[in-house]
C-alpha cells in the first residue's frame, strides 16, 4: 500500500511539472513563433492546439466546452495578434506579452473563485479590444463592432454563468451590444496611448470598455445578492470611479497619440 501511495504521488508530481512546462512553452512559444515568422498563423495554431481537450468528449458536449473555453481562447488569440501587430523586430512589448500569457496560463486561468472570474473577464475585454483595435482600426468599423460585441458577450457570460442566475441571456446580449456601440463610436475618433519605444500601446477604447464591464459586473453581483434589487450605495463607489476616469480620459487625454 505504501509503495502504491509513493507511485501515485510521483505520478502527480511528474504530471504537475509537465503541466507547468507545457504552459510555459505555449506562452513563450506562441509569441516567439509569431515574431520569428512575422505571421499570426503559427502562434494561433498553438493556441488552438492547446484546446484539444474541448473535443476529447462526445460531440454533443462540444458546444458546451467551446462556450466555456471562449474566454481563454480570446485571451490567447489576443496575445498572438497583439504580438503580430507589434512588428517582426523584438521589442520589450514581446517580452511583456510572453510573460503575461505564461502568467495567465499558470496562475490566473486555473482559478475559479468569484474574484478570479471577474479579473479574467476584465482581462478578456482589455486584451480582446486591444487586439481588435490594432487589427481593424484602419478598416471598416463593422468588423470592429462585431468582434467587440462577441468579446463583451463572452466576457459577461463568463461571470454570469458562474452565478445562480439561470436567465442571463438578455444581460449578456446587452453587454455585447453596449460594447459594439462604444466600438462603433470610438472607431471614428480613435485614441492610442503609446509608451516610448517599448512598443506597448493602449487604445482608449480598451480602457473604456473594461471600465464599463467592471461596473456591469458589480451591478449584476449586487442584484444577485439582493434578490433582483440593486443597492445603489454598494455600487456607488465603482460607478463614480469609472465615470470620473472615463471623463478624465475623454477630456484631458484625447490627443490622437499620447506619448507617456
Amino acid at each position: 500500500m505504501a509503495d502504491y501511495v509513493l507511485i501515485r504521488k510521483s505520478r502527480n508530481i511528474i504530471s504537475s511539472v509537465l503541466h507547468v512546462i507545457l504552459n510555459i512553452l505555449l506562452g513563450v512559444g506562441s509569441i516567439a513563433l509569431t515574431v520569428l515568422t512575422a505571421s499570426w498563423i503559427p502562434g494561433l495554431f498553438l493556441v488552438v492546439l492547446s484546446k484539444w481537450r474541448v473535443f476529447a468528449v462526445r460531440p454533443r458536449f462540444w458546444m458546451v466546452n467551446i462556450l466555456s473555453n471562449m474566454v481563454d481562447f480570446i485571451v490567447g488569440a489576443s496575445f498572438v495578434f497583439i504580438a503580430y501587430c507589434s512588428g517582426a523586430a523584438w521589442l520589450p512589448v514581446h517580452i511583456v506579452l510572453a510573460v503575461g500569457y505564461t502568467a495567465w496560463l499558470l496562475f490566473l486561468k486555473p482559478r475559479s473563485s468569484s474574484l478570479a472570474n471577474e479579473i479574467q473577464s476584465l482581462i478578456t475585454v482589455f486584451l480582446g479590444t486591444t487586439a481588435v483595435t490594432m487589427l481593424f482600426a484602419s478598416s471598416n468599423s463593422v468588423f470592429m463592432a462585431l468582434l467587440c460585441f462577441l468579446i463583451g458577450f463572452f466576457a459577461s457570460r463568463h461571470i454570469l454563468v458562474q452565478s445562480d442566475e439561470n436567465e442571463f441571456g438578455l444581460l449578456t446580449l446587452s453587454t455585447g451590444l453596449i460594447s459594439a456601440e462604444v466600438a462603433w463610436l470610438c472607431n471614428s475618433w480613435l485614441i492610442i496611448y503609446t509608451f516610448g519605444t517599448t512598443g506597448i500601446i493602449v487604445p482608449q477604447i480598451s480602457i473604456i470598455l473594461t471600465l464599463i464591464n467592471f461596473v456591469s459586473n458589480r451591478v449584476f453581483k449586487n442584484s444577485v445578492e439582493h434578490n433582483g434589487k440593486i443597492n445603489f450605495s454598494d455600487i456607488a463607489a465603482p460607478t463614480i470611479f469609472s465615470i470620473l476616469l472615463i471623463t478624465i480620459l475623454v477630456i484631458w487625454f484625447s490627443n490622437p497619440i499620447f506619448d507617456v
